[in-house]
Parts: C-alpha cells; sequence; structure tokens
C-alpha cells in the first residue's frame, strides 16, 4: 500500500513538473516573439478602420518606419484596464518590441475609446525628433479628425507628420517651439491667388461696361462733367475724422530661467517608463 501511494505520489509531482516546464517555455516564447517585435505598427483592437483602411494605413507605417528608421506605430484599444494614457502607451511600446536600433528609436499613438483618449510616446531618437512644442503641434493638426470619428485621416494625418518631423530633426533643426511647420505662406498665397482672381474677373466685368457707355466722352476735368447750375453748397464745415498715435512698447528684463525640457525652454521632459527605459510624451482627450 505504501508503495502504491508513493508511487502516485512520484506521479503527481512528475505531471506538475511537466505541466510547470510547458507554462515556462511558453512563457519565455511569448516575450522572445514581443522582443523580436512581431506585432505590426498598426494594432486596431478598438476596430475603428475598415479592410482596406488598416492594409493602407499599415503599408503607409512600415515604409516610412523603415526609410526614417524610426519606428512609426498606432494602437486604437476600447479599454485601458484602468492605467493611465502614459503608462499603458509606455508599457504597450516596451514590452511589445516596438523602436529601431540600439535606442529602439520610435513613436506610438494610442488611442482609448473608453475615455476617448489619445497619447503619444516617444523613445530613443524619437525624443529628439518630436519635442514637447512638436507634439502640440501634431496634436492640433489630427485630433479634430478624431473628434469628428474620422480615425483614417487622423492616423494618415499623424503618420505624414511624423515623416515630416524626423527628416526635419535629421537636417539639424528639430521643429521645437522657437521653429514649427510654417503654414503662413499657404495662407498667405492662398489669399493673393483669391485676390488675383477677383481683380481679373473685375477688370473683365468693367471693361464690359465701359464699351457699352457709346454716349460717354471722358473729360479733362471734374467740374465738366456737373451740370451748370444743378449744384449749390449751402454750408462747408471741416470735421476731425481721427488721430494716429504710435506706440512703442518697453522692452521687459526677464531674468528668470526654466529648466531644460520645459515648455518655455523647448526640448523634450522624459519621464521612466516601469521597464525602466526613458521616454518622452504627451496625452490629451479628444
Amino acid at each position: 500500500m505504501k508503495t502504491l501511494h508513493k508511487r502516485l505520489n512520484n506521479t503527481f509531482f512528475a505531471l506538475l513538473f511537466a505541466v510547470y516546464t510547458v507554462l515556462s517555455l511558453s512563457a519565455v516564447s511569448v516575450i522572445s516573439v514581443s522582443a523580436q517585435g512581431d506585432l505590426p505598427r498598426l494594432v486596431d483592437e478598438a476596430d475603428l478602420l475598415t479592410d482596406s483602411e488598416e492594409s493602407e494605413l499599415s503599408d503607409l507605417l512600415d515604409e516610412i518606419s523603415e526609410r526614417q528608421q524610426v519606428d512609426v506605430v498606432v494602437v486604437a484599444v476600447n479599454s485601458m484596464d484602468g492605467a493611465t494614457a502614459m503608462d499603458y502607451a509606455d508599457d504597450f511600446y516596451d514590452y511589445n518590441g516596438y523602436g529601431l536600433g540600439s535606442g529602439r528609436d520610435g513613436i506610438l499613438l494610442l488611442i482609448s475609446m473608453e475615455e476617448r483618449d489619445w497619447c503619444m510616446t516617444t523613445r530613443g531618437y524619437g525624443i529628439t525628433a518630436f519635442t514637447d512644442a512638436g507634439q502640440e503641434y501634431m496634436s492640433e493638426q489630427f485630433v479634430s479628425d478624431l473628434s469628428l470619428g474620422d480615425y483614417a485621416a487622423a492616423f494618415t494625418n499623424f503618420a505624414n507628420l511624423c515623416d515630416d518631423f524626423i527628416t526635419e530633426a535629421k537636417a539639424g533643426t528639430p521643429y521645437d517651439i522657437d521653429h514649427l511647420p510654417d503654414e503662413s505662406f499657404s495662407l498667405v498665397g492662398g489669399l493673393v491667388l483669391s485676390f488675383g482672381i477677383a481683380f481679373i474677373i473685375s477688370l473683365i466685368a468693367t471693361g464690359i461696361m465701359k464699351g457699352q457707355l457709346n454716349s460717354v466722352s471722358s473729360q479733362s476735368a471734374a467740374n465738366n462733367y456737373i451740370k451748370q447750375g444743378s449744384m449749390q453748397l449751402t454750408k462747408k464745415s471741416d470735421l476731425f475724422l481721427y488721430k494716429k498715435v504710435n506706440r512703442v512698447r518697453k522692452q521687459e528684463n526677464n531674468s528668470s530661467s526654466s529648466s531644460s525640457g520645459s515648455s518655455h525652454s523647448g526640448g523634450s521632459r522624459t519621464h521612466t517608463s516601469s521597464s525602466g527605459a526613458t521616454h518622452g510624451g504627451s496625452s490629451g482627450k479628444f
């Protein structure tokens, strides 16, 4: 009886060891796959995009990431399971193997539908390319599309902005508080074009009207257009209409200094994720 009991115990412990070994190997396998970066650069768990939109955006993210050698990632989830947007984005980036090169360079845009959160997290060269001011500018370009539910447009705009920002950073001039994409030229160009078209139309219109005035001939003086005795001035006075005052603003001395990485000095503020990695980033609601 004791022998049978001993054999049963040995069998039980052998089975327990086998199960533990399988689970351990599975865990190692998952971590290994994750570290190799097998997850796609577009993860649409919230099912916000159509199949064709997913395909086009995935191709765009892959092309930009591989050409620039900086990972550009978009993740959409339904819930963050109680985590903050920044913590969730950092951990999703770190533990799923994103980032290229030794510095694991890249940027990830997270969208959570539960509380309508958005978050950008950067790592490695992404911290340099996407400053705090740069991220604020970027969010102003795509958050309105998120609010309207045009997720394909928002994600595509984000990807193209990333491409532009990385190119500018590699040229040695990252976008920052004193150097952001200039939209004034296109605005002025549009206004000039509009005025030009309006001017041409007005010339054509006045030319047509002038051609119809066959009974009227030009005169050398304005008085010649007035019929004699048809107008008499009964009162004359001078009215003061306005005055012009030029003001020069007094120069202010600002001796205060801000810490490196603040919104006043430019650059990127950083924090440490749960994995111990250094990240930059920003977040908000849409």
